[in-house]
């Protein structure tokens, strides 16, 4: 029997992957002003790793999902320059983007506290 749910190792997974997504947003922002610096962004593939969904390919034909199940991996972006001087930097979008991810990261925190008070209720007894 384990003592957690798959739900709080998902929870866990995700406070993680918002944490390296948080790194990476402030670095950016750290090099908003920095000649050449490319700006950097976070891939999570693993959205389907160890959940309770079983996908199963029916016909050679369809599409593989192990692509899904990779962790996340930082990439610098290339695709294009936002300053003069090879920056690619943008400054509100890295803004947005970090207000988003705490957005998520307090979500992720208040619904695993919910989990934990649950638990709490179930060793006292439900009192």
């Amino acid at each position: 029997m384990e003592l957690f749910s798959n739900t709080i190792t998902s929870l866990e997974r995700g406070l993680g992957n918002s944490a390296l997504k948080q790194k990476v947003i402030a670095n950016n922002i750290a090099n908003a002003d920095v000649p050449n610096y490319k700006s950097k962004n976070v891939s999570f593939g693993n959205i389907l790793e160890k959940t309770e969904l079983e996908l199963k390919r029916t016909n050679s034909r369809h599409l593989s999902f192990d692509h899904l199940k990779q962790n996340p991996s930082v990439y610098t972006k290339r695709d294009f320059q936002y300053h003069d001087n090879g920056n690619n930097v943008d400054l509100d979008q890295e803004m947005a983007d970090m207000a988003k991810n705490q957005l998520y990261y307090q979500t992720l925190i208040e619904r695993l506290n919910g989990n934990f008070s649950t638990l709490t209720n179930v060793v006292r007894g439900g009192k």
